[in-house]
């Protein structure tokens, strides 16, 4: 992260997931913590979360997940990751997310899974650990 900077965390939807009310709520904690957010929204491919990342320079991706496909979901946005050469950015999800799929979702490579009904503080306070803000020079 550039010094001085605030985090960037991108937050959207894969598949064809018509649930976002969690992601908004989220969106809105982070916005109030003082980060900038950029909301995707729902039925997203991972491509173009990626792209989307990549152009907005975010630190962190955050995909909701609701609709069971959050498995293969993270595995392909994170292989996209890997091909745009982006891994520098890092992936946490939430949603309805069994907890026999934690394990699973961080050996892919996913930094942190947010079950639903986390209190967003944990997650904010998650993401500023994660991404230490730096002082200005």
């Amino acid at each position: 992260m550039e010094p001085g900077r605030k985090h960037r965390i991108l937050i959207g939807s894969i598949g064809l997931d018509g649930h976002e009310l969690g992601a908004l709520i989220v969106s809105r904690a982070l916005q109030d913590a003082g980060m900038e957010v950029v909301y995707l929204g729902l039925n997203q491919t991972p491509e173009q979360v990626v792209e989307s990342a990549i152009q907005e320079s975010v630190d962190i991706i955050g995909i909701s997940s609701m609709s069971g496909i959050h498995v293969e979901a993270l595995s392909d946005l994170l292989e996209v990751l890997e091909e745009r050469r982006a891994k520098n950015i890092s992936v946490i999800a939430g949603g309805i997310i069994p907890q026999e799929d934690f394990l699973v979702l961080e050996k892919l490579g996913v930094k942190k899974v947010f079950p639903s009904g986390t209190a967003t503080s944990e997650i904010v306070s998650f993401i500023k650990k994660e991404l230490p803000e730096k002082p200005e020079v």
